[in-house]
């Protein structure tokens, strides 16, 4: 569990684009696409790298089943960066349709884990 609390906002990358999620939110049933999680607790905007997974929202509730996820904050940028590298290189290196696939995914998380610590909490 990354966290457990009342939130005033959310927005969500899906795979059919990015929701936002007040309060009183119709139900709905989502996959969660790689990218960045934002909520806003109280007047403060924090920042999630989520690499995907599923989202339930329903009675002012969300409960989200991630695949993986890191708090901003906890993620070293050098590292973030030097992940990315690597994940571009082995993107080009990448034979075969699976190799390709594989890269790619790994491609796009890295560089969610990159956005993520740009993107300044305020």
């Amino acid at each position: 569990m990354i966290w457990d609390s009342k939130v005033k906002e959310i927005l969500l990358s899906t795979n059919s684009g990015q929701i936002g999620v007040l309060p009183n939110h119709a139900p709905i049933a989502t996959a969660v696409d790689i990218g960045l999680l934002i909520r806003r607790l109280n007047d403060r905007w924090l920042t999630v790298a989520l690499m995907g997974g599923f989202a339930r929202i329903s009675n002012n509730e969300i409960t989200i089943l991630g695949n993986g996820a890191e708090i901003s904050t906890d993620i070293d940028p050098q590292e973030a960066q030097q992940t990315l590298e690597i994940a571009e290189a082995n993107l080009s290196r990448a034979e075969g349709k699976r190799q390709a696939i594989e890269a790619n995914l790994a491609l796009r998380r890295a560089r969610t884990r990159v956005e993520a610590v740009k993107v300044i909490s305020y």
